[in-house]
């Protein structure tokens, strides 16, 4: 082998290296850990990270605010004019669809009924102008009823 041959080898193994590493840093675990900029669950979604953002005191008897901040993996603000979004969410009272449209700058939001529990899991669609759709699953309030536990001894 040649000097070239080997150099350009091994500058592709390490391409792929931190390409793998890139995308293992920002697994659910690892986004879990970190603090959002609005309180919400982050999400990697294609080439976004999607912050969703529920109102803990949501019930069934009144209509809530959803809303749903894009940047990108580097946490930049990514400009939702002319996006496209839906949130899905399960828990008690069954499944509720709930559309979003384009707020200022990086949020996208709606209005719906949910209940706020542990149990709650979402999917959020998001699609950007002249992109394909992206889409993330959540748990928004799975990690709080986890943290809350954390301290307590049995």
């Amino acid at each position: 082998m040649t000097l070239p041959h080997i150099l350009k080898k091994t500058a592709g193994l390490a391409a792929g290296m931190l390409l793998a590493a890139s995308a293992l840093a920002h697994d659910d675990a690892w986004l879990d850990a970190q603090k959002t900029p609005h309180g919400g669950q982050m999400r990697a979604a294609g080439e976004l990270h999607l912050e969703l953002v529920l109102d803990r005191e949501a019930s069934a008897a009144r209509t809530s605010t959803v809303a749903v901040y894009l940047t990108d993996h580097g946490g930049k603000p990514v400009d939702a004019k002319g996006a496209q979004g839906k949130v899905t969410l399960l828990g008690e009272g069954g499944k509720r669809e709930i559309a979003l449209q384009p707020a200022e700058g990086n949020r996208l939001q709606g209005n719906g009924t949910y209940v706020a529990s542990a149990a709650l899991k979402g999917i959020v669609s998001v699609t950007l102008p002249g992109r394909k759709a992206v889409q993330a699953r959540f748990t928004p309030f799975a990690a709080e009823r986890s943290d809350a536990h954390a301290g307590h001894k049995h």
